[in-house]
């Protein structure tokens, strides 16, 4: 890697429609455009709505014209496919649901060359042929490399590329992991790092030159890996020293933007990745949470709940400065022919546009009211909107 500096870009999948988690790069950025530009009083129109599909924070993927989703029914996590008019088509059990704090299903499913893979709130790894449902093969990540279950049970969304499916258990055996996503076999363990643990992150993954790395984070560290080998490129200490919360990272202009925060601190800092190892250039006091944060024109965007800026924050990413467009109550999001798709945790869903200075409201309707665990992120495929809350999901068309 020594020598001419080279530019990172995301790796994005193979797999048409929204396939995995955050979308084809992960980085929470949809390419649709002809998108309303702004709601009527109501809202967009709404398709349909399910209900039945199991409690849950997880986000559904489309692919074709099947959807999937998991949510936890009783003492199981459940995996269901829709077509894209909401009939069901099947259902597979995926292990036990997560009953501890917070109950539901965390992780979204990513798709492949015919298959689905997912992973429990317990590290079971799955991998299912998503015609039918049918499991074809499971292994326990934090049993095959001794890692430890978190508070609120794993959240990471597998990430498949070539033949491998890539996991992180943070375990004595292992800090990520390669399985052959064909046998669940491992193909190799990358270094453990002394004291890890996982976190609610999921992994990213990014060229730079002729290698590829992996980038994700612990519950101490962020760190990349080689994808090919396993090596461990490099380690950082995240800068909460408390960090009980790390979103799945992003890519701007060269550098990997990663957040973290616990109670009552959080931290945003910018990596530079032109080779390797990596330098951090910049950090921010700034409490980002699950609703994660996107990258657009230069530009990391999302809600702050504590430090230097509080609402919605736009930082660029070359400098780390932070701008305050907005008052917000936390929330995810995601972006899409210019504007942003905003739905806060208690139920309204947001559609935004950003100017240099401030953010513009052109659209807004109550999807769920009078609640404060609205998690799930939204999605956009083919033209339409798809909701997430707990046990339902609704459609809407944002296109006509």
């Amino acid at each position: 890697m020594a020598g001419e500096e080279q530019s990172p870009t995301l790796v994005r999948s193979t797999t048409p429609g929204w396939s995995q988690w955050r979308g084809p790069r992960r980085d929470g950025v949809c390419d649709e455009t002809g998108l309303l530009s702004s709601w009527p009083a109501e809202g967009p129109k709404r398709l349909w709505t399910v209900s039945g599909i199991g409690g849950g924070y997880s986000s559904p993927i489309v692919v074709n014209d099947t959807l999937y989703v998991t949510g936890d029914d009783g003492d199981d996590l459940v995996i269901r496919a829709f077509s894209l008019d909401g009939s069901p088509r099947w259902r597979s059990r995926n292990g036990a649901a997560w009953q501890r704090s917070y109950p539901g299903a965390r992780s979204s499913c990513t798709y492949d060359d015919g298959k689905l893979y997912h992973m429990n709130a317990h590290g079971r790894v799955a991998c299912l042929d998503a015609a039918g449902g049918t499991e074809l093969w499971a292994v326990n990540m934090l049993d095959r490399f001794e890692g430890k279950n978190i508070t609120w049970g794993i959240s990471e969304s597998p990430l498949v590329d070539g033949d491998r499916v890539f996991v992180t258990p943070a375990g004595t055996k292992g800090l990520m992991a390669a399985l052959d996503k064909r046998t669940g076999a491992t193909v190799w363990a990358s270094p453990p790092l002394d004291g890890e643990d996982p976190s609610y992150a999921s992994p990213i993954l990014i060229a730079v030159g002729p290698r590829r790395l992996l980038l994700n984070s612990g519950s101490r560290h962020a760190f990349a890996v080689d994808a090919e080998s396993g090596d461990l490129c490099w380690t950082m200490r995240h800068l909460d020293p408390q960090n009980t919360i790390a979103t799945t990272p992003i890519l701007s202009d060269g550098r990997v933007v990663f957040t973290n925060s616990s109670r009552n601190f959080g931290g945003i800092y910018g990596v530079r990745l032109a080779d390797v190892p990596g330098d951090r250039v910049w950090s921010v006091e700034l409490k980002a949470s699950q609703g994660g944060m996107v990258c657009v024109d230069g530009r990391v965007c999302g809600v702050s709940s504590l430090g230097a800026v509080k609402g919605w924050v736009a930082i660029d990413a070359a400098t780390g400065r932070p701008t305050g467009v907005g008052e917000s109550l936390p929330g995810s999001l995601i972006h899409a022919d210019g504007r942003y798709y905003f739905l806060t945790e208690r139920g309204t869903m947001l559609l935004q546009e950003l100017t240099n200075e401030s953010l513009r409201t052109v659209g807004s309707f109550p999807f769920v009211e009078g609640k404060k665990d609205v998690w799930a992120h939204p999605v956009i495929c083919d033209g339409k909107l798809y909701l997430r809350y707990h046990d339902a999901l609704s459609c809407y068309d944002v296109r006509s």
